[in-house]
This record gives structure tokens, C-alpha cells and sequence, in this order.
């Protein structure tokens, strides 16, 4: 079984989806003439903007619950398996992904808004929604919706879970154990499985308004305590940090794993961390109220800096200035780093190696605390997602209780995830987001070429903003873009 699923993963990661990922987030900074780069203080602006209502939620609570699934496993673990298999150089990668791929999270995003619906008073939207609208494709639609589900239900759990055990596990203890029947579980995992699922379990079950307010709190004040901590143990390497830098760039083209293995690994955990053109924030950004879809999409593109540029680069950064790591190539000897291949480099290890060269025990118990949050935040949106994807097959066929089996479905992943080993959870992470990857890249990339829905939309909004006006509006008709009844009612 460890085989077959090993196979499934790596049929799926080949390396063309390692290109589509870069190729698509290069042609639409193209076209969007690096929208990325040119608002980034709109981006900013908007962040506050718009509110609340009965219906939606504002902004900054959706860019919230989307950096709740974007912030998560990949910042801590994710990054140091980047650099523990793909060298130094992955982190490189992972920048690339992220400053490209924010230009892919914009249109995604701005589909999702321009598409979404009212669905029982709540506003749902994604690519489910906007595949069966723009491209007319409703088997396209369900395919991906039940995909999803299958993917941040079952697979995805999986690994933020683990990396919460494993954290608590090491900075806590794993010596006592007892057996079950899934084998051997230390006390320190099996009391971890159950307070994450009972905690998981009240947030779930109060529905989107109270995933937003938990996360619009959570979300910011753990990742500035995060990147906090990170300037600390850089300041105390500081002289180390020139090196570093140069470490980086130049491993990222000549590493010790290859070329291939930097790449492939800094874009593969680069979309797992912030999760660009996988079409999971697109669901948290169609929830948005706001004035015209492409502010949402904008919004959207900032979060991946805020993933990537900030606490993915954290991670990296403590992990190779304090030397708190290794490298294993496809054919050469361990090297880099002081660390022994009895380390995961899957597990938050590295990171928790690293801190505690600093600050002593305290710091595995810091990354445990913050990988409990980071990870915690990541399985509400996952939730959130599925619902969903859940709500648009509804649409169409319901039974009595699914959004109920969804939710036991979940909490039953995050507690097997929780004491299973971390290569396991890995793999089965991975299926999950290159499946949807595949899916989604391809869909948008659909989209693009049918009339460029979300394209249109950015060119309305800078028009508009050109103008000077004090309310924006968005007539999709007026653009050419059919189908947008929320938007035309």
C-alpha cells in the first residue's frame, strides 16, 4: 500500500506540473502587466476595506480564513523538508512560486467573486461555481468539487495534524506509548489527537461567521509572533545572514541535490504553503462583501507574500543561519548542515532544532505551540472548503446529514494524521494538492483563453480607479461576461 500510494504521488508531482505551476503564474504576470508588482499599495489599502454583513463576510476576514489555509504545516515542516531534499537552493524556488504564483491567486480569486452565488443566505463561490458558469462545463465543475472534498476531507488533514503531533511529541515527550490498533502511540500524540478534535469539532459545527472570527484573531497574531521569533535568532546569526543569502541563490541552480530536486521541491512545497493556483482560496474570497471582484482577487495576491515572503522565509532562515539541518541528494552522500539523517526532514524537526540552538528547550516547545495554531487555523479552512464544495453538488443531488458525514470524515483524518508517521502524511498531502492543482491550473488556463473573465475585471477596476471614483461597480454584462448573475441582480 506505502508503494502504490508513493507511485500515485510522484505520477502526479511529475515535473510538468512543476512547469505548469511557474508557466501559468509567468503568463498571467504578463498579462496582468505584474499586477503584483504595480499594486501592491492597493493591495495594502484594501485590506481594510469593506465590512461585514449577514449574508458575507469583510475583506480582511476572508483574506483571514484563506491565509488560515495557506499558513499552516508547509511554513514550518514544508520548508524544511524543501531544503532538506532539495537543498538550500529550493528556498529560492519557493520565492519564485510565491511572486509569480500571487498573480495566479489574483485571478483565481477574481473568479471566484465575479461567479459566486447566494446559497441559503451565505455566499459561496469557487471553482466548482465558476467552471460550471464561464466555461459551461458541469462534469468539468463536479469533478473538481468532488475531488476537493476528497482532498482537504481525507488527505490533506492528514499532514497538519502529524506535524502537530510530531512537534508536541519532541518538545514534550514520546517515551510513553501504548498500543492500539493502529500500533504504538505515544501518550503525547494520542492526548494531542483528541484535544485538536474536540476543539476542531465546536469550531466546525458553528459554521463560516465563526471560522471568520476565530481566524481574523488567530491568524495575525500568530504569524507575528512567528516572524518575531525569526528576527531574534537572525539577529543573533546577523553576520551569518550575507551567507546565507548567497547560499541560496547560488545552490538554487547548482544545488547539491540537482537542479531538479531544488526546483521540484521549492515549487512543491512553495504551492502546498501558500497554495497558489490550487483553488482552495478562491472558496474564502467568493465569501467576501466588496464593491467590485477584483478588489478580493488583490487581497488575495497579498496573502501570498504574506505566506511565502514572510513566514516560509522565516522558517528558512532559521534553519539554515543556525546550521540546523541536512541534505540528501538523489545520488550524493548526506551533506550540509549538523543535523543526522535520524532527523525527518518531513517533520517540523529542523525548525525546532533550530530555535532550540538559541533559546534552549524552549524553542521545540515555541514550534510546537505555533505549529498547534498554524496547523489548527489550516484544518478550519480545510473544513470551510469542503462545505463548500459540499453546498455546490447540493445544488443538484442532496441527502439527508452529508455536511455532518464531512465533518466526522475530517475530525477522523486529523486524528489518524495526528499519531501516523510524517512520510505517510506527507504523500497523501501531496495527491491531495496536486490533484487539485491539475484541475484547477488547467480549468483558469481554460478560462483565459475562452474571454478572460478576470482579466476584463482588472482592467474595469484600474479604469474605474483612474477615474477617481468614491464607490466602485462592476457590470458584467457591460464587459462581456456572461453568466455573473449575482453580480447583475
Amino acid at each position: 500500500m506505502r508503494e502504490a500510494i508513493d507511485f500515485v504521488g510522484s505520477v502526479i508531482w511529475e515535473p510538468v506540473l512543476i512547469y505548469l505551476c511557474l508557466g501559468t503564474g509567468l503568463l498571467f504576470s504578463i498579462v496582468t502587466r505584474f499586477v503584483q508588482v504595480r499594486m501592491f499599495k492597493e493591495m495594502f489599502r484594501l485590506l481594510f476595506s469593506g465590512g461585514e454583513s449577514k449574508r458575507g463576510i469583510s475583506s480582511f476576514q476572508a483574506l483571514a480564513v484563506s491565509l488560515s489555509g495557506r499558513v499552516g504545516t508547509g511554513n514550518i515542516a514544508g520548508v524544511a523538508a524543501a531544503i532538506g531534499i532539495g537543498g538550500p537552493g529550493a528556498v529560492f524556488w519557493m520565492w519564485v512560486v510565491a511572486f509569480l504564483g500571487a498573480s495566479t491567486a489574483y485571478v483565481e480569486s477574481t473568479l471566484a467573486q465575479i461567479y459566486k452565488e447566494v446559497d441559503e443566505g451565505q455566499l459561496r463561490g469557487g471553482p466548482a461555481y465558476y467552471f460550471e458558469k464561464a466555461m459551461g462545463q458541469k462534469w468539468y465543475a463536479w469533478l473538481f468539487a468532488i475531488s476537493t472534498i476528497f482532498a482537504v476531507g481525507l488527505l490533506l488533514p492528514t499532514v497538519q495534524s502529524n506535524a502537530i503531533g510530531n512537534a508536541t511529541e519532541l518538545a514534550f515527550g514520546g517515551s510513553q506509548v501504548i498500543n492500539t490498533i493502529v500500533g504504538d502511540v505515544s501518550i503525547a500524540k494520542l492526548t494531542t489527537a483528541v484535544v485538536i478534535v474536540l476543539v476542531l469539532g465546536f469550531i466546525i459545527f458553528g459554521g463560516i461567521k465563526r471560522i471568520a472570527h476565530f481566524t481574523q484573531v488567530v491568524v495575525p497574531f500568530m504569524a507575528l509572533g512567528y516572524v518575531a521569533m525569526a528576527l531574534i535568532i537572525i539577529a543573533v546569526h546577523i553576520t551569518d545572514l550575507p551567507g546565507i543569502l548567497a547560499l541560496i541563490l547560488t545552490d538554487a541552480w547548482t544545488p547539491m541535490a540537482g537542479i531538479g530536486a531544488a526546483i521540484g521541491w521549492g515549487v512543491k512545497r512553495g504551492v502546498y504553503s501558500n497554495e497558489a493556483g490550487q483553488g482552495s482560496g478562491p472558496h474564502a474570497a467568493a465569501a467576501a462583501e466588496v464593491q467590485h471582484p477584483a478588489q478580493q482577487g488583490l487581497v488575495q495576491a497579498f496573502s501570498v507574500y504574506i505566506d511565502t515572503l514572510f513566514v516560509c522565509s522565516a522558517t528558512a532562515f532559521m534553519i539554515l543561519i543556525t546550521n540546523q539541518y541536512y541534505v540528501t541528494g538523489v545520488e550524493t552522500a548526506v551533506s550540509g548542515g549538523v543535523l543526522g539523517t535520524d532527523v525527518q526532514a518531513n517533520s517540523p524537526a529542523f525548525t525546532q532544532y533550530a530555535l532550540s540552538s538559541v533559546v534552549g528547550g524552549f524553542g521545540e516547545v515555541f514550534v510546537a505551540i505555533a505549529l498547534f495554531f498554524f496547523s489548527f487555523t489550516t484544518l478550519l479552512a480545510y473544513y470551510y472548503i469542503a462545505e463548500t464544495n459540499v453546498a455546490y453538488i447540493r445544488r443538484t443531488f442532496r441527502f439527508p446529514g452529508e455536511l455532518t458525514l464531512i465533518k466526522i470524515m475530517l475530525l477522523g483524518a486529523v486524528f489518524y494524521g495526528t499519531i501516523r508517521t510524517a512520510n505517510l502524511a506527507w504523500t497523501l498531502g501531496d495527491i491531495g494538492v496536486g490533484i487539485m492543482a491539475w484541475l484547477n491550473i488547467i480549468g483558469i488556463l481554460i478560462l483565459f483563453f475562452m474571454g478572460a473573465p478576470a482579466i476584463r475585471a482588472l482592467r474595469d477596476y484600474e479604469a474605474q480607479r483612474k477615474a477617481g471614483v468614491s464607490k466602485y461597480t462592476f457590470d458584467p454584462e457591460k464587459l462581456g461576461i456572461r453568466n455573473a448573475d449575482f453580480w447583475k441582480k
